[in-house]
């Protein structure tokens, strides 16, 4: 058993089979100052190499001494804390996020905006302090940052609900269209901003002409932008709302018809302007969208999705029908210097299908591979694991993961140590499972 006080990494854990009672000094990099967390963890390892955590942030000192007979239930009970188990699926708690266009919530997001925890029974438990204390055993050998798994919520309200255009220099997206808002879509197929329109391209005798004819055109919008965006900052002020905060749709359409006629109008002559220039491609349940790097995209209005991301937080944003509130600029110029043009061809589906399941690759990045599994009722199958976590959502259906039922927007996070996991459709529909995998660098 461990008796010291300030253990700053995972070696605390036993070993093999055995307990631990220590204490982790946990930077939270994520939060503003990055304040030192003072954890006291019990840990219980048992012969098969399964393990089980109970954590609390310590507000006294500890002087060290160990109680008699202690154990990991006995450590719960006295701080009223869960007992998280390592060897099986974590049940994730997400946290939602306000955003100018809707709202986010994220399963496995931690920085200082919002951190996702991990639910057991009634109680919940940070992520960021587990994979503080125990990176190897959830992660993996080698890994040593989580994927993010997010949904995106827009409004259905046009314009007000649409995504910044953007495009990202690292970070590789995919997203899975979960609804359709059918007031804003009544055929059932909604959109999102992907690349550029060929035919206005081909209006252009080169690339650096048509570049620099978009940007103009942005550039355009964007002064008109700024024009409405300080008049709203004063009416910001005068309703009690901050400089940065998200305002209601609503509230917004409000403001818009306040502002004169002349200027309403010049913004949606420069806006459909620019937007000529972008590409519109439908989607509908179910659709995959690939997201390559430095390729500008913008979700619409009422399209609501699971995205699975590479965990780094860069955007380059070239507009924005609204105030940008994370920052007071635009990208445009950098970004047009550098943007893809098209999408490049989406990649052959690697398809597997045994009794009742399916198995579809709908993604294969450099960093990360995701996984649509399909289950016929009474169907099983197993998730191999090699070493490395997984996060799994269920987007049809609900599935049985390690005895673990998963519904439709739930979200396991599999560590490790799991090892092999079953998954189970035992209800009377076709049940639909995304797997999320890290990859190991070439």
């Amino acid at each position: 058993m461990s008796d010291g006080l300030d253990h700053t990494c995972a070696t605390a854990l036993p070993a093999g089979p055995g307990r631990a009672l220590f204490c982790h000094r946990h930077v939270a990099g994520y939060l503003p100052g990055a304040p030192d967390v003072l954890l006291r963890v019990a840990a219980e390892r048992d012969a098969g190499g399964g393990l089980r955590v109970a954590l609390r942030a310590m507000t006294e000192v500890w002087d060290g001494t160990i109680p008699a007979g202690w154990d990991v239930e006995m450590f719960a009970r006295r701080y009223g804390v869960p007992v998280v188990d390592l060897g099986a699926p974590l049940r994730l708690d997400p946290v939602a996020i306000p955003k100018p266009w809707g709202r986010e919530l994220w399963f496995t997001g931690i920085e200082a905006r919002g951190q996702s925890g991990v639910r057991v029974g009634d109680g919940a438990v940070p992520l960021a302090w587990l994979l503080a204390i125990a990176s190897r055993e959830i992660l993996g050998s080698g890994f040593s940052t989580l994927n993010l798994l997010k949904i995106l919520d827009p409004f259905p309200d046009p314009v007000y609900g649409d995504l910044y255009f953007e495009l990202h220099e690292e970070k590789r997206e995919v997203y899975v269209v979960t609804r359709v808002d059918p007031a804003s879509w009544p055929a059932g197929r909604g959109a999102i901003r992907y690349g550029f329109d060929p035919q206005v391209r081909a209006e252009y005798p080169d690339e650096p002409t048509f570049r620099s004819v978009y940007l103009r055109s942005v550039r355009a919008y964007e002064q008109i932008r700024r024009e409405i965006d300080r008049r709203e900052d004063a009416w910001r002020n005068a309703e009690g709302y901050q400089p940065n905060d998200p305002v209601p749709a609503p509230t917004l359409r409000r403001w818009r018809a306040a502002h004169p006629p002349a200027l309403r109008r010049a913004e949606v002559e420069a806006r459909r302007a620019m937007e000529r220039f972008t590409q519109l491609l439908p989607v509908g349940v179910g659709d995959v969208i690939q997201v390559p790097t430095r390729l500008p995209h913008a979700l619409q209005h009422g399209v609501r999705t699971v995205e699975f991301q590479t965990p780094v937080y860069e955007r380059r944003i070239l507009s924005f029908a609204q105030k940008v509130l994370t920052q007071d600029h635009w990208d445009t110029a950098a970004a047009v210097q550098q943007m893809r043009l098209e999408p490049p061809p989406p990649p052959e589906r690697n398809v597997a299908e045994g009794p009742g399941a399916t198995r579809e690759r709908i993604v294969a990045f450099d960093d990360f591979v995701v996984d649509r599994w399909r289950l016929l009722p009474g169907a099983s199958s197993v998730l191999r694991q090699r070493d490395s976590y997984a996060l799994a959502m269920t987007v049809q259906g609900a599935i049985a993961v390690a005895g673990v039922t998963l519904v439709a927007e739930s979200a396991l996070l599999i560590p490790a140590i799991c090892g092999a996991v079953t998954i189970a459709n035992r209800g009377n529909e076709m049940a639909a499972l995304l797997v999320a995998k890290p990859r190991r660098p070439a």
